[in-house]
């Protein structure tokens, strides 16, 4: 096992991880370089190869991580447990809003990544099926038609991916007041005082019109 001062001259796995995601985001996977990566946590550029074999094996990381935090954890909050249609939609929302269930700036990336890969390109239709069967499967929880559920699935999972591409910015009183009109849309059932106000105590928001 390294020693501290080893550890810290060299980093982690973790810190190379990182440093990487924030150069994906911000300037693209070209960016995403050994030498580069190194300068920026100043550490030596043979550290690197404690911890990956290559670049390629930081990039497989990278789709790794991605595909853990952003298409689980879609998965997982369409699974969390609720009461009915409206508090399970709801759950799902908290992806759009919370980055630590789902990272919009690291979706984006990876659909640009795509662009120039034709195994990012399936490594993102792989997730896409996986998303919209787990929507589908939580609209069949509750009652829908497969049918039916499928096209719900799709039409939520697609209005999102379409905020993504285009890079939408809303504010977040502008987007609460919004998701009610998207519930009732998306699940053929208008959300009550009690559902909103749990959803508005998980992201902070207080609605200055109560």
């Amino acid at each position: 096992m390294p020693t501290e001062d080893v550890s810290t001259a060299k980093g982690s796995r973790d810190v190379w991880l990182d440093a990487a995601f924030e150069l994906l985001i911000k300037s693209g996977v070209d960016s995403v370089r050994i030498l580069p990566l190194a300068k920026r946590l100043q550490l030596s550029r043979t550290s690197f190869y404690w911890f990956f074999k290559d670049r390629e094996a930081l990039l497989n990381a990278l789709i790794e991580c991605w595909r853990e935090k952003n298409t689980q954890g879609l998965v997982r909050q369409t699974e969390v447990y609720a009461e009915h249609i409206v508090e399970a939609m709801l759950n799902v929302f908290d992806c759009w809003l919370n980055p630590l269930l789902f990272d919009s700036r690291l979706e984006f990336a990876m659909r640009s990544w795509a662009l120039q890969s034709q195994a990012v390109v399936d490594e993102i239709e792989a997730a896409d099926t996986a998303r919209i069967e787990a929507l589908s499967r939580m609209f069949e929880r509750y009652g829908y038609d497969p049918l039916a559920a499928n096209v719900r699935g799709r039409t939520i999972y697609l209005t999102q991916i379409g905020y993504i591409s285009m890079k939408t910015q809303e504010p977040l009183e502008v987007r609460m007041q919004r998701i009610p009109t998207y519930v009732e849309i998306f699940t053929g059932q208008a959300p009550v005082a009690r559902d909103l106000q749990r959803f508005h105590a998980r992201h902070g928001y207080v609605n200055r019109a109560n």
